[in-house]
């Protein structure tokens, strides 16, 4: 469920972004969710990438966590 929320503009940002949404055939309001979303999802994709980093610096740092991830990270195909 959504909920509304205000944002306070400058003069010169609300006119830019007004008329990016008038190119864009779209409302102010739906031009912001748009960038609002984007930022949204950029900010979940970097955290995952920090969390991955963390991860793999701890492995390397780590013989039994290398280890580990040999055995359980590596796909290995059973012959029948």
């Amino acid at each position: 469920m959504s909920s509304p929320i205000s944002v306070r503009l400058d003069d010169a940002t609300r006119e830019l972004l007004e008329s990016e949404a008038r190119d864009r055939n779209i409302g102010l309001s739906a031009l912001l969710r748009e960038i609002a979303t984007e930022a949204a999802k950029e900010a979940r994709r970097r955290r995952t990438r920090q969390q991955m980093q963390a991860v793999a610096e701890y492995i390397a740092k780590n013989p039994e966590a290398q280890e580990f991830f040999e055995f359980w990270g590596t796909p290995r195909a059973e012959l029948p």
